[in-house]
């Protein structure tokens, strides 16, 4: 258990969960257009408020084990993995192959930043 409380593992964990909420605020009203957008402005604050309340201790917990170009860094590359999913199972989307071809893109230049 204190594994996961770690610096290298407690930030990682905090940033997926934060990026669900805040992919969540983000698109999450686009299957409710027929809502006003004041609501759905609104919601999405409320539902990015708990995105902050995490992503903020992540970075906090991370910076030392981390630099802020690798918490950065890792947060992209959650996000797009999350997004993927998000697009696929919540929005009923698909997602092509050029799609993931350049997501894989953008991974694989995000190696660069962990490398010493």
């Amino acid at each position: 258990m204190s594994y996961l409380l770690s610096p290298a593992v407690a930030p990682i964990i905090l940033l997926a969960t934060s990026n669900i909420f805040m992919t969540f605020a983000w698109y999450g009203h686009l299957k409710f257009k027929s809502a006003p957008l004041l609501i759905a402005i609104v919601a999405s604050w409320g539902i990015a408020f708990v995105e902050y309340c995490l992503a903020v201790p992540a970075n906090r917990i991370g910076y030392g084990h981390y630099s802020a170009a690798q918490l950065k860094t890792i947060q992209e590359v959650i996000t797009l993995t999350v997004f993927v999913a998000f697009s696929v199972l919540y929005l009923r989307e698909p997602v092509g192959w050029n799609h993931l071809a350049g997501f894989a893109l953008i991974i694989a230049g995000s190696a660069l930043v962990f490398r010493s």
